[in-house]
C-alpha cells in the first residue's frame, strides 16, 4: 500500500496532492492519505467520487484524518 502524509498542509493542497498521487497509481493499487486539514473531510471524498476511484475507508483520530483509496 502506498502512503501519502499531508499533515500540516492546508486547503487546497491535500486534495491537489491526492489527485496527483492517484494519477500515478496503477489500477487496483491502494493509497492511504493522512492529513490534518478539516476541509479534507469534504474535499477528498468529493475528489474520489469525481475521479471514479473507491474510498475504502475514512477515519478521524483527533485532528488526524486518514483515507484509504483504491485506484479504479
Amino acid at each position: 500500500m502506498d502512503t501519502l502524509d499531508l499533515r500540516g498542509l492546508k486547503c487546497p493542497l491535500p486534495a491537489l496532492k491526492t489527485r496527483k498521487a492517484l494519477t500515478r497509481l496503477t489500477p487496483g493499487r491502494v493509497i492511504e492519505v493522512t492529513c490534518t486539514d478539516p476541509l479534507a473531510a469534504i474535499d477528498i471524498p468529493h475528489l474520489v467520487q469525481e475521479s471514479g476511484d473507491t474510498l475504502e475507508a475514512s477515519d478521524r483520530d483527533g485532528d488526524v484524518l486518514t483515507f484509504r483509496i483504491r485506484k479504479r
